[in-house]
């Protein structure tokens, strides 16, 4: 569908929407420009302009060959479109992430980090600790099934053993301390972590920067290694050619990394990281509202909070697309939206949807 075929009311809804919510954003920036490519493309962004591509894992219109099964598959190549924004690095990589374990991803790194590029890397602290180095005794039920999944994916030639050699090369994190790059996790602050730091971006050359909803990891983007017909975690990337919006991400970078690993517990965290208020930015034709979480929620400037009050414009569609919606708030504003003949379309992960939080 071209986008200048789709409801005005999306782009009215959704034009100050954060770059918390990477998808909405480009939709938002792309507005009469944007290019949906047709049933016969099978490389490059859904859409396209004002410098801001964007691309989905399971997008029909789009085939790649899944390094799991060797196989065509729908979808744009998330970790391609990571890869190819790493190698275009001359000057620095600024990559917070949540998990990263595609090997593919590390080399791409560590490949610059040889090439003098300054790369720096920050993790959750669950997912800091190189998997080879665990034993599945000592892990609790999440930590044996994820290190078995991350087991199965080193089994290069998927003969049932893994090789010293396969685990080697086969653990993303490990092949990044191994070769000296620069990494912390949220215990940097001198805390236990803070079980917030879901950052999904990286920044190159203070230039670009590359966001969305996928950790970098094979579930997150291609499937699960040992199960040919999962396509992974829906997810999308976002792709912005903005000085002045890499500048805002460094800084976010900056209140994570302190002076980096081995020196004072000055990384921030959590709370303690001061997310501030939202920041507008012109890019192109549009415009870029950037908001870091979390905050208190007696803090005006909270995302949900902010959502609610951006909820409260629409006058003739929203378009929501969430893993997890457990906030009474969003819920209650909602409400009269539907009473006023707003077209509400909501799409959420049936997993959660018998939780107690949602």
């Amino acid at each position: 569908m071209n986008a200048r075929h789709r409801p005005r009311g999306w782009a009215n809804v959704f034009q100050h929407l954060p770059v918390a919510v990477p998808l909405v954003v480009l939709l938002a920036s792309c507005a009469e420009n944007s290019r949906f490519v047709g049933q016969q493309q099978v490389a490059g962004p859904a859409a396209a302009a004002d410098a801001i591509s964007v691309y989905f894992n399971q997008r029909r219109q789009a085939r790649y060959r899944s390094p799991l099964t060797g196989t065509m598959r729908q979808g744009d190549d998330l970790e391609q479109v990571l890869l190819d924004a790493i190698a275009g690095a001359r000057r620095s990589i600024s990559l917070a992430v949540q998990e990263l374990t595609l090997p593919r991803i590390a080399q791409a790194l560590v490949e610059r980090h040889r090439a003098g590029v300054q790369v720096r890397v920050v993790l959750e602290n669950s997912y800091s600790t190189p998997w080879s180095r665990q034993h599945p005794s000592e892990l609790d039920d999440h930590g044996r099934h994820r290190w078995q999944r991350l087991h199965d994916l080193a089994d290069s030639n998927q003969d049932g053993a893994v090789t010293q050699a396969e685990r080697r090369a086969g653990d993303a994190v490990a092949l990044l301390l191994d070769d000296g790059v620069p990494l912390l996790d949220d215990t940097a602050d001198g805390s236990a972590g803070s079980g917030l730091m879901h950052h999904k971006f990286l920044v190159v050359d203070g230039r670009e920067v590359v966001t969305g909803s996928a950790n970098f990891t094979s579930s997150g983007i291609h499937g699960d290694a040992g199960a040919p017909n999962s396509r992974g975690n829906a997810n999308h990337v976002v792709w912005i050619h903005s000085t002045a919006l890499a500048g805002l991400f460094e800084e976010e970078f900056s209140r994570l990394w302190g002076d980096g690993p081995g020196g004072l517990e000055d990384a921030r965290f959590g709370l303690g990281k001061g997310g501030g208020g939202s920041v507008r930015l012109r890019q192109g034709e549009g415009q870029l509202e950037v908001l870091f979480a979390p905050h208190s929620r007696r803090d005006g400037n909270n995302g949900l909070a902010f959502i609610e009050r951006v909820l409260a414009t629409a006058r003739e569609q929203v378009d929501m697309a969430l893993f997890v919606f457990s906030d009474q708030g969003i819920a209650t504003r909602l409400e009269p939206l539907a009473q006023r003949d707003v077209n509400l379309r909501l799409l959420i992960d049936p997993g959660f949807a018998t939780r107690n939080y949602s």
